[in-house]
């Protein structure tokens, strides 16, 4: 049982033992009669595939409260792509494919393009940005919801803690992240323990804690949970990366588009589990190498539109700050480990870190030479205003594709 003590800027939900999950969603379902929910799954054709997504669909067949399910496909060619709607075609919800792979998608693509709009490379930012485009342009759903599809340990609580505190009209808010353990029979999330959470610390060492964006991320337990849910008037706003720094960066956009009483985060389950991605200190450009850089770029991109000044003299600090932060760190999670009687190789973690030192003086280096980095993909308002009737196109394409037209 988690406790009640709430720290950092936002409101923090936490779960408190058994859950009355038949109460719960029979309350949601009246909740979003007038609030009604999409629920967004980017996924990459592979993970139907897994175990995972097969059990989360078992899992959703018993949800009514949803009004639609946008499932975004990426990497998928066409007899995958129909493979795709005859998997998802068990569900009772009213669901749409958007398969980002497929020639009426690209064609509208290609089109933003022709209009210098920046809509992000393939992977999950620009997956998820079109997904809800797709939301906003049926206009049937208030709010929305996302999580991930590789989710071993998913159960339909997840989804009723995540949507709850949106779904309430007397809770007042616009945005919960969720958050949880990452723990099995080891303790993981190395790049939220190790990158993220020394890195915050070590910036508001060296800059103060005057700093409103970096308190904000700070207050978050686990800044990198893929599981958030939005009203859909956020989504239409806020500008998110198409890198790895995705999860960051949509926390900066609701430190700018939201006042800061109306977000939250909850607890949403006692494990989590779900792959794990690789950290090779050798290959800058793959797994949590890149993961990390990318991170650490967005985290030093958005402090610079608040107006701090980041020079190399900051940097080298920055790095021996960071260092000494993460390595103190990595002793907390030891005698953490020791206590709860868990496996814990202490040598893997200083490497780790070490690892992530290094992609932190790569991040830097990319941000001295290069300020503003990949464009973040534009908003739908930029989007509506360049092309006004995007929103029929993006309906028309995805309804043709489902239709089989």
């Amino acid at each position: 049982m988690s406790d009640f003590h709430q720290s950092g800027v936002i409101t923090t939900f936490a779960r408190f033992g058994k859950y009355d999950l038949d109460a719960v969603e029979a309350v949601l379902a009246e909740y979003t009669e007038h609030r009604p929910l999409a629920l967004v799954l980017p996924c990459l054709y592979s993970e139907l595939e897994g175990p995972a997504l097969r059990h989360i669909v078992e899992q959703l067949k018993h949800v009514r409260y949803i009004r639609q399910i946008v499932v975004g496909l990426d990497q998928a060619d066409e007899p995958q792509f129909h493979a795709a709607r005859r998997f998802f075609s068990v569900l009772p919800q009213e669901v749409r494919i958007l398969w980002r792979d497929g020639p009426r998608l690209q064609k509208l693509l290609g089109l933003m393009v022709e209009n210098d709009l920046s809509i992000g490379g393939p992977g999950k930012g620009s997956n998820m940005w079109l997904c809800c485009g797709l939301v906003l342009a049926d206009d049937k759903c208030k709010t929305i919801a996302l999580h991930d599809c590789d989710i071993l340990t998913y159960d339909r609580e997840l989804l009723a803690r995540l949507v709850f505190p949106l779904a309430n009209p007397n809770m007042d808010y616009e945005f919960c992240k969720g958050y949880y353990a990452r723990v099995s029979d080891r303790i993981h999330g190395r790049v939220t323990r190790l990158l993220v959470t020394p890195l915050l610390g070590a910036l508001q060492k060296i800059l103060g804690r005057d700093i409103p964006l970096l308190a904000f991320l700070d207050s978050f337990r686990y800044p990198l949970a893929g599981e958030f849910s939005m009203l859909a008037d956020l989504a239409r706003v806020n500008r998110i990366p198409g890198d790895w720094g995705l999860e960051i960066g949509v926390l900066c956009e609701v430190f700018r588009n939201c006042t800061i009483k109306r977000v939250c985060q909850v607890e949403l389950c006692d494990t989590y589990e779900h792959k794990h991605q690789l950290l090779s200190a050798e290959e800058a450009d793959k797994g949590l190498m890149k993961m990390s850089a990318d991170i650490a770029k967005s985290i030093f991109r958005n402090l610079a539109t608040e107006g701090v000044m980041l020079s190399e003299a900051f940097f080298r600090t920055l790095s021996v700050r960071y260092l000494r932060a993460a390595q103190d760190a990595v002793k907390q999670y030891e005698d953490l480990a020791a206590l709860n009687r868990l496996p814990f190789h202490r040598h893997e973690e200083l490497l780790a870190v070490q690892a992530f030192n290094k992609s932190v003086g790569i991040a830097a280096e990319e941000f001295l030479r290069d300020p503003l980095g990949i464009p973040l993909i534009s908003n739908w308002n930029r989007v509506t205003s360049a092309i006004p009737d995007m929103f029929e196109r993006l309906k028309e394409a995805v309804d043709l594709e489902n239709g089989g037209g």
